[in-house]
């Protein structure tokens, strides 16, 4: 009978636990969260930098936030959202609809808030590896370390704030911002704001301060140039090549004048807990060695849950946590180390002939049905319908191409190929 460490109590920490606590070979889990409450980034607090306990604010959400794919496709496959008139939710809503997952399925009462994970380390067993892990119970100081039989590592990584090269950042003469940080739009009133970076959250947060701001330069380097009419106090740019005072040089030649400097770049996968001997090693955001994406090559009783993106998140959360718990009960066996890394180092480099960059390593998007399918078909366990993907692509495309509104939008699934969508009051059915 196992016993089972989560570390973690947002989206992904809640589905293991969902799972094993119905799992017959675990014995015992842990469910080890650093905040006050579940629920991950979906937490809004106005808090930034550190909290009361000095340790960094893990939340990213701003006080807007409405989720940038439809709620048709935001559930989990087995507990959908409930119906609402609306698919794009306010986080506040989702976060509730975390509460009632985790309530609904038992879990509230194992988690362990205000628990601050400190080290995670493999040792040998009598029977197999074990794992020690230390962690600090926040609310009286008091630090024990317990033995597990297994880990899930599902501590987001939307949290540390990726921030790039820029010559001249450091140097910058106005202020520097990371989304990370962004909670209200009123903090750019009046100023002349570099927004760079164009993915969800930096395209939704440049409109929404254009409300406010002076004037809006949205710095991106997208393939595809967004048809979204923007406000006319937003101007596209090219990626910045330099800034020097408080000018920003761009990469057409061109150059403005800028008051704020606010990174909308993305965050970097981060495991401070992880002691070195579990080999798991970060490099340009690239987590390794990880066979599948999920299971830990050189200690696979550990897995870290979540780690791809541009994926239906939290269906693909149940579909790797439903592997590992069917590796878990002996529903089928890992191939070898050297198999799994010979695997590894494959995909990589089918990757870089795509011209991924290894930055890149894990980011899904048109990969990640194939991904889907060799977790399912590996396990044998049930796949996502292929509804769920067909769904996220084309919101994925209204996105960028009507930003203003495509959040009006209203979708139903009709069966697990077809869905319709219904957009400025015309309903079309599409598979």
């Amino acid at each position: 009978m196992a016993r089972v460490c989560v570390i973690g109590a947002g989206a992904a920490g809640l589905c293991a636990a969902r799972h094993l606590l119905a799992e017959p070979c675990v014995a015992h889990v842990d469910i080890l969260e650093q905040a006050a409450q579940l629920g991950g980034t979906w937490v809004y607090t106005e808090k930034v930098g550190y909290d009361d306990f000095g340790l960094p604010i893990h939340t990213s959400m701003y006080k807007s936030l409405r989720t940038n794919l439809p709620k048709e496709i935001m559930g989990f496959p087995d507990f959908p959202v409930p119906d609402n008139e609306k698919s794009y939710l306010p986080g506040k809503d989702m976060l509730a609809f975390l509460q009632l997952y985790s309530d609904k399925h038992g879990v509230t009462p194992y988690i362990k808030f205000k628990h601050h994970v400190q080290r995670v380390k493999p040792k040998a067993g009598p029977n197999g590896e074990l794992w020690d892990i230390s962690y600090k119970d926040l609310s009286n100081g008091v630090s024990v370390t317990k033995e597990y039989d297994y880990v899930f590592v599902c501590n987001g990584h939307y949290n540390t704030p990726f921030i790039p090269k820029i010559p001249g950042l450091k140097e910058f003469k106005g202020d520097i911002l990371h989304s990370h940080d962004y909670r209200v739009p009123e903090i750019f009133t009046g100023k002349r704001v570099l927004v760079i970076g164009a993915g969800p959250s930096g395209m939704d947060i440049a409109l929404e301060i254009t409300s406010v701001a002076e004037k809006v330069l949205l710095s991106h380097h997208l393939s595809e140039k967004p048809r979204t009419v923007f406000p006319s106090n937003l101007v596209q740019k090219p990626d910045v090549v330099q800034l020097d005072g408080n000018t920003a040089f761009f990469k057409d030649d061109t150059h403005e004048e800028v008051d704020v400097v606010f990174l909308c770049t993305g965050y970097l996968y981060n495991f401070p807990f992880l002691d070195e001997s579990c080999g798991i090693v970060v490099e340009d955001n690239c987590v390794e060695p990880l066979y599948k994406h999920l299971v830990n090559i050189h200690h696979p009783s550990m897995c870290l849950v979540g780690v791809p993106y541009f994926v239906c998140a939290f269906s693909m959360f149940d579909l790797q946590v439903r592997y590992f718990v069917r590796l878990m009960n002996g529903g089928f066996k890992l191939p070898s180390s050297e198999v799994m890394m010979s695997h590894w180092e494959q995909e990589k480099a089918e990757r870089a002939a795509r011209g991924y960059t290894r930055r890149q390593a894990h980011m899904m998007g048109p990969d990640q049905e194939r991904y889907y399918f060799s977790l399912a078909s590996e396990a044998g366990t049930k796949n996502l319908a292929p509804v769920v993907t067909k769904i996220r692509e084309e919101s994925s495309y209204r996105f960028l191409h009507n930003l203003q509104h495509y959040r009006n939008d209203i979708y139903k699934i009709i069966d697990d190929q077809t869905y319709e969508v219904i957009s400025n009051g015309k309903r079309e059915v599409l598979c």
